[in-house]
């Protein structure tokens, strides 16, 4: 079964936060949201998923490596280099790491990513693009 992420730009959406609380607390059922990511601009969307990240999430979900230094055999890189960007990665939630006795082991849990990337702002004036 297919597991996705879903990316957008823009600021977090929170709006029924409040609600879902209360009827957990009221013990009624609540069905889960889709997992998604809010990345606040379009530049930072570009940061995160760069090609080199989409590499070593790729490496992580198909070879599953026991550790960092295994990771940057696998993409062919230094390992201090995949550290800092998995730790970025890590920072946004797109890679967990699980105690493998003195190493870290990067963790992907989804097989696939969806974003939606806007043409426009709500304003209708489009993207504002730095030169």
């Amino acid at each position: 079964m297919t597991k996705t992420l879903h990316v957008q730009i823009k600021s977090a959406d929170r709006s029924d936060l409040e609600e879902r609380l209360e009827a957990i607390d009221a013990g009624e059922d609540v069905d889960p949201s889709e997992p998604t990511l809010s990345i606040e601009n379009l530049e930072t969307f570009g940061r995160v998923f760069r090609s080199t990240n989409l590499e070593l999430l790729e490496a992580i979900v198909e070879h599953k490596p026991e550790s960092i230094r295994e990771l940057a055999r696998l993409v062919d890189r230094n390992p201090p280099e995949v550290l800092e960007n998995v730790n970025e990665l890590a920072d946004y939630g797109l890679v967990e790491f699980e105690k493998n006795g003195r190493a870290k082991r990067p963790i992907v849990w989804y097989d696939e990513i969806n974003a939606d990337l806007p043409l426009t702002t709500k304003s209708g004036q489009g993207p504002k693009a730095n030169a």
